[in-house]
């Protein structure tokens, strides 16, 4: 789906549930993260968030139009538009539209686990971003510092001991 059809569906919702015409823009917007939708108050333009359509299909394309045209309309002739207002909230139950949108899929990360250690006290350094040990020294004892091994997510890859090399 592209923009143009975006436009021409965002009009007919407004239409056929709303019984009022949608005179602005409805465009998709690839930056949107967290959020499904978004009306923008100072131009009265809707975006969306395409993510929503790939991963959710129609049906939840459809709802997210309607919230934001909940709040296009009840903007327009200056009623409650904000979630927390009574206007909005029965205009919400009168089209049946959602309040929130489903959340999406989160992709996994891989965490890593970077341990160093001390070669003359032997203390260990747990970090979760790696550093460059010749710029640090030991805390405990002021020795040189280096990488023993890293972990990603649960399994361990064991660098090489350089602890001989001095």
């Amino acid at each position: 789906m592209n923009d143009r059809k975006l436009q021409q569906l965002v009009e007919y919702i407004s239409l056929t549930f709303f019984g009022r015409k949608f005179n602005h823009k409805a465009l998709f917007n690839h930056r949107l993260r967290t959020t499904g939708g978004r009306y923008l108050l100072q131009n009265h333009n809707i975006e969306i968030n395409p993510k929503y359509y790939e991963e959710h299909g129609m049906d939840e394309l459809i709802g997210i139009i309607k919230h934001e045209l909940c709040h296009y309309h009840l903007h327009i002739e200056g009623k409650g538009y904000r979630h927390k207002d009574r206007d909005f909230k029965e205009l919400l139950k009168k089209v049946n539209a959602p309040r929130f949108c489903t959340p999406l899929k989160q992709k996994k990360t891989q965490k890593k686990q970077y341990f160093y250690q001390c070669y003359d006290c032997s203390q260990a350094f747990v970090r979760y971003k790696k550093m460059d040990p010749a710029r640090y020294i030991c805390g405990k004892c002021g020795g040189k510092i280096y990488l023993l091994k890293y972990r990603v997510d649960g399994g361990d890859k064991h660098m090489i001991n350089y602890k001989s090399r001095r």
